[in-house]
């Protein structure tokens, strides 16, 4: 099967909603702990964060979903026009369609022409910076995009599931490496959806990542996603509910000493109010995808202004019923576990 009709695969798999995770991301585990009196005027309320010396209108990174098939062109360009709009970050889905297929470069460049002044990530997975992966290789992945930062997913879960996928995950430590003294934008890592420990986000730190996506289960499996391709025949069903649980990797590193401008929480971030817990539990972003697909899918360009603008609100409305007028003073005093 082609690259551009796995691509197709995945999104239709993940709109279609068929391909969650039966275990919970963790969020589910707190409630926000109300108070009565706030003293607080809606209207002072800040959410506005950080991320790699940007400031957005939240702290909310609109993940890597799409590219390099019929069809991404318009959804990328919805969202890039809507993160324009809103001051948020975008990233791209995977980009080693283009080292192969220059002539879906259309499908990626298309969001730096809607969004001129948006803060976009390029995308690669580690498997590709095994061995030698060239400047002109990193040249086509900044340039098409110009991008302001390079995601690099790991997946060696999904891989494994995907009859077609790679089996060698042997050398993507020192690719990373490598690619950091090389690339001239900072760079992300991030899991898809299997989560990233505190001792797999130390090294990549160490290694001069300079934030770290931890993408943990509990929103899509990716396994689940490859399992129900009509290509897989041998699906390998045990492995849809692998990973650690979004809430276990931020924990984790959280106690490791890892600092919330390092960390970027996602996986079945599915509410505003996931993402004001992820922030308690010592993020300094969020991340979420399934949602935003899902909304363009359902209402297109609307659907998706209508959500964040909701998040946003949301967000708002959450703090003060906290007493906290900063996203930066959230920690986990504001929220207590399910009694």
């Amino acid at each position: 099967m082609s690259s551009q009709s796995r691509k197709q695969d995945h999104v239709d798999l993940t709109v279609e909603n068929q391909s969650d995770y039966e275990i919970s991301s963790g969020f589910d585990q707190y409630r926000f702990r109300h108070n009565a009196l706030p003293e607080i005027n809606l209207s002072d309320i800040d959410i506005s964060a950080e991320l790699l010396g940007r400031k957005f209108s939240m702290p909310l990174f609109v993940s890597s979903m799409t590219g390099g098939y019929a069809g991404a062109t318009q959804v990328n360009e919805i969202i890039a026009r809507v993160c324009q709009d809103l001051n948020l970050p975008m990233g791209v889905g995977s980009q080693r369609i283009l080292l192969n297929e220059p002539d879906q470069l259309e499908t990626f460049s298309v969001v730096r022409k809607t969004a001129p002044n948006a803060f976009i990530a390029g995308n690669i997975g580690g498997v590709q910076l095994i061995d030698d992966f060239p400047a002109s290789k990193i040249d086509i992945l900044i340039n098409s995009i110009e991008a302001d930062a390079l995601i690099v997913h790991l997946n060696p879960l999904q891989e494994l599931m995907q009859p077609e996928g790679d089996r060698n995950f042997n050398g993507i430590l020192d690719g990373i490496s490598r690619l950091v003294s090389d690339c001239p934008v900072p760079i992300i890592v991030k899991e898809t959806g299997a989560g990233i420990s505190a001792s797999v986000a130390r090294k990549l730190l160490e290694a001069g990542v300079k934030v770290i996506d931890i993408a943990g289960s509990g929103g899509t499996s990716w396994a689940k996603v490859e399992n129900l391709r009509k290509i897989n025949s041998n699906p390998y069903h045990e492995f849809n509910n692998w990973g650690l649980p979004t809430v276990v990797c931020l924990n984790e590193i959280v106690q490791s000493g890892i600092k919330p401008d390092q960390i970027i929480a996602s996986g079945g971030i599915k509410s505003a109010g996931d993402v004001v817990k992820s922030l308690c539990l010592g993020a300094g972003f969020a991340a979420t995808a399934q949602p935003v697909i899902a909304s363009i899918h359902q209402n297109g360009e609307n659907g998706l202004r209508d959500l964040l603008t909701r998040w946003s609100d949301i967000m708002k409305f959450t703090m003060l019923l906290v007493g906290v007028d900063s996203v930066e003073k959230l920690d986990s005093s504001y929220i207590m576990r399910e009694l």
